[in-house]
């Protein structure tokens, strides 16, 4: 067998912490929600995930998320990225993973969310070999938090 060599896109992780801390207070209302997923084929591969929490009390909610995603390729092309966006609305993250051999890749996506009362992650996954059917994977999870 020749030498193998993997290409190896880098992984991040973020997490962030939103809103007014909850010290020593209690949550009215917590939940958690996370969701990732691997896709190979050929000398390919991609992961991503993402996680994300959240308290809420009388004095608001405290939040956080993290995503990450990573790539490897024998002989091609691999890249990753982690965004995450935190505004006064939501809390989103995506990670992005892609490996590329010639006709053959690998690919993952994970959106995490954390919106109001709602949390949500979905991880999608795909693999191909050029001549044969894609194999895909979806997954959906989400936590909607009980009224205060």
């Amino acid at each position: 067998m020749g030498n193998l060599i993997a290409r190896s896109a880098g992984v991040a992780l973020v997490f962030m912490l939103t809103a007014s801390p909850s010290y020593a207070e209690d949550c009215n209302a917590a939940g958690t929600v996370g969701s990732g997923g691997s896709a190979a084929a050929g000398g390919t591969s991609a992961s991503t995930l993402g996680t994300a929490g959240t308290c809420l009390t009388d004095d608001g909610a405290t939040s956080s998320i993290g995503s990450a995603g990573s790539a490897a390729s024998a002989d091609g092309k691999a890249k990753s990225r982690t965004k995450v966006i935190d505004n006064d609305q939501q809390l989103k993250a995506q990670s992005k993973a892609q490996a590329m051999d010639q006709g053959t890749f690998s690919k993952s996506q994970t959106k995490t969310r954390v919106k109001g009362d709602e949390l949500e992650s979905n991880t999608r996954t795909m693999s191909h070999v050029p001549g044969q059917k894609p194999v895909k994977s979806t997954t959906k999870n989400s936590v909607i938090l009980p009224e205060q």
